[in-house]
């Protein structure tokens, strides 16, 4: 993990600090970093409706829509357990509207991270390219 996984790895962390999750008790954080260097960050929010519940990486990536900042260049994701949790399907979906198949996913394993390719986390992705 470089310096710059880092960062974003601790930033991620930092976001999950704030979690709201009363039902699950399971705290994710999230951080994206666009294209043009800026980092975003998310936590997830529970919903008694658990269909209402948000990602934290969609908390993150709406922090850069807010600002116009859709090119995502990587992602980090953590959770209390630093165990390597990888983006869910549904998440890994929502990323690839906004990055390749080459986009980074740092991985939080504690004092490393594995690192991953939404590409390869997400093959045969549907995408605009594909719907036309």
């Amino acid at each position: 993990m470089n310096d710059a996984d880092r960062a974003l790895v601790a930033a991620a962390r930092e976001a999950m600090a704030n979690a709201y999750v009363p039902y699950s008790d399971y705290p994710v954080g999230a951080a994206v970093e666009t294209a043009a260097g800026d980092v975003y960050t998310g936590c997830n929010v529970e919903n008694a409706n658990y269909s209402n519940t948000l990602h934290a990486e969609e908390v993150a990536l709406a922090g850069a829509a807010r600002e116009g900042d859709y090119e995502l260049a990587r992602v980090a994701v953590t959770n209390e357990e630093r165990d390597g949790l990888t983006p869910c399907g549904m998440c890994r979906q929502t990323l690839a509207e906004f990055g390749g198949d080459d986009l980074r996913i740092v991985c939080d394993t504690g004092e490393s991270a594995e690192i991953r390719v939404l590409g390869d986390l997400l093959p045969d992705t549907i995408t605009r390219e594909r719907l036309d």
